[in-house]
């Protein structure tokens, strides 16, 4: 109906030329798109959006598409990466890192990082170091036992004379001062009772003899009577000195001190008890003897027992100084005495990594290497001395003293001997590295990313790992030096996709 209306309202011609302008205006836009870019993007935005696909050969990718109305083509979406809108793998620039911490011409790939949160780290004790060139020594570890120094570290106490013990100071396992009191003994013997006796009756006759001497000085002096029995006197009160000192150490010699001799001339009493002292230790080397603790190991002496002269009353034991006596194989003896003919120092590790209580005491000097061989164990012995710690000193209430060692008598350790030295080396923990079949790796720190870099080992041992300096890690650096496996099996997860987000769910 429409069209017969229009034919009866206009002419032929200009029904004609109506229905032409439509389709002559879209077949313009179109060849034009073709011929100029600014016409094609002006046609698409009259068409309302539609894509336009070129015929093989015209100079354009077929696969590339006309963009939408949008302003984007397919063809952008598909080769845009993650990180354009935000997504997790690469949301990091690296190339906005400080210089300090990303080093030159080590091209970042993102399939061999991975980033750690500050938790991550903790979770797996993660710590951080600078690659440095350092010398390093090859090592040989033989085992090793804690022993006391034959002849200095056990002290025994004995009694210098005959007696019964009245009082008993310390108990075992106390510790105690090179002089504190350890026993009182009441005297005894009778060679000592003599002696004193002996002693106090000269004292006697020579204060008897000096006031005779006295008296004639000054009647000789007015001449009542001769010089003769004057010098007399003198001579015999010289011989009375002789004799006095004579027997003054034969006092000191059972024992008696200076103090309780001169007591003894001083007071005209005889010593009827003697108290026995801590003595001093052996080692003359320490700085103040008399500070240095000992041990009561045993105790042999109760109170009302009688002790001869010479019966050990106690055993102390000092400590401070003890032996590491290692004990090498038939293999590693010459390796150590080229060692000690060099003068390079050994280590003593005590503990083991496995509980987190080693312990190691470095640059320590071998003393004496043994010229035997134990027929049992076939072991070869040397001996290193070492400085012993004080931990812990318990002061009681009592006041009383109890001490704890760092090493003790029969304590099972490790020496450690140089054997080799090289100069210049990439050294690290033999926790900083992770090893996937043939390949090492090493993960250097980029702010809150790691990079793997594969380097090359040129030896390692149970601590310590050498790399080789060929570029893989450049000096200054940051590297992790612990959890290197923990860090490349979070790398492996992160690489297969990490959990899986339906896990848990039935649907």
């Amino acid at each position: 109906m429409k069209s017969a209306f229009l034919r009866r309202l206009l002419p032929r011609k200009r029904r004609w030329w109506l229905l032409a302008a439509p389709l002559l205006t879209t077949a313009g836009l179109v060849i034009a798109g073709l011929w100029s870019p600014e016409l094609r993007q002006l046609g698409n935005s009259t068409l309302g959006g539609v894509k336009t696909v070129h015929a093989e050969g015209d100079g354009h990718d077929r696969a590339k598409e006309a963009p939408d109305a949008d302003g984007h083509g397919e063809a952008d979406h598909e080769t845009e990466s993650p990180g354009a809108h935000g997504g997790e793998e690469d949301s990091h620039d690296h190339s906005a890192e400080s210089p300090a911490k990303k080093v030159p011409d080590h091209k970042h790939d993102e399939a061999a990082a991975i980033k750690l949160s500050k938790q991550a780290r903790g979770n797996i004790g993660l710590r951080l170091a600078r690659v440095e060139l350092k010398p390093f020594e090859r090592t040989i570890t033989v085992p090793g036992i804690v022993v006391e120094r034959p002849g200095w570290s056990r002290l025994n106490v004995t009694t210098p004379m005959t007696g019964v013990v009245t009082r008993v100071y310390p108990i075992q396992g106390e510790a105690v001062k090179p002089g504190q009191p350890l026993f009182d003994v009441r005297l005894t013997h009778e060679d000592l009772l003599q002696a004193q006796s002996d002693f106090l009756r000269t004292v006697e006759e020579l204060d008897v003899i000096r006031r005779e001497v006295s008296r004639l000085e000054k009647v000789s002096a007015d001449g009542v009577i001769a010089g003769k029995t004057l010098l007399e006197r003198q001579y015999e009160q010289q011989k009375q000195e002789a004799h006095l000192r004579a027997q003054q150490q034969a006092l000191l010699l059972h024992g008696l001190s200076q103090e309780q001799v001169a007591n003894i001339a001083s007071t005209r009493t005889l010593v009827q008890s003697l108290t026995v002292h801590a003595p001093l230790p052996h080692n003359g080397s320490l700085p103040h003897p008399s500070e240095h603790l000992l041990q009561v190991r045993e105790l042999n002496a109760a109170q009302g027992k009688y002790v001869a002269a010479g019966e050990t009353l106690c055993t102390l034991v000092d400590y401070g100084e003890l032996y590491a006596e290692g004990r090498a194989f038939e293999q590693d003896v010459r390796a150590i005495n080229r060692m000690a003919a060099q003068g390079w120092g050994v280590s003593v590790v005590l503990g083991s990594k496995a509980d987190g209580g080693e312990e190691t005491l470095p640059g320590l000097e071998i003393l004496y290497l043994d010229d035997n061989v134990d027929v049992q164990s076939r072991a070869f012995h040397f001996y290193v001395p070492i400085a012993n710690q004080l931990l812990r000193d318990d002061k009681k209430p009592d006041g009383r003293r109890f001490v704890y060692w760092q090493f003790k008598p029969g304590q099972r350790i490790q020496i450690r001997v140089p054997v080799e030295r090289w100069d210049n080396r990439i050294v690290l923990p033999v926790e900083a590295i992770a090893q996937e079949g043939a390949e090492v790796y090493v993960f250097e720190a980029n702010d809150d990313h790691f990079d793997r870099r594969p380097v090359q080992v040129e030896y390692r041992d149970q601590d310590w790992v050498v790399i080789a300096n060929d570029g893989a890690l450049k000096v200054g650096s940051t590297v992790a030096t612990s959890a290197a496996h923990q860090v490349q099996l979070a790398l492996k997860s992160k690489a297969g996709g990490g959990v899986d987000s339906h896990a848990g769910h039935n649907h």
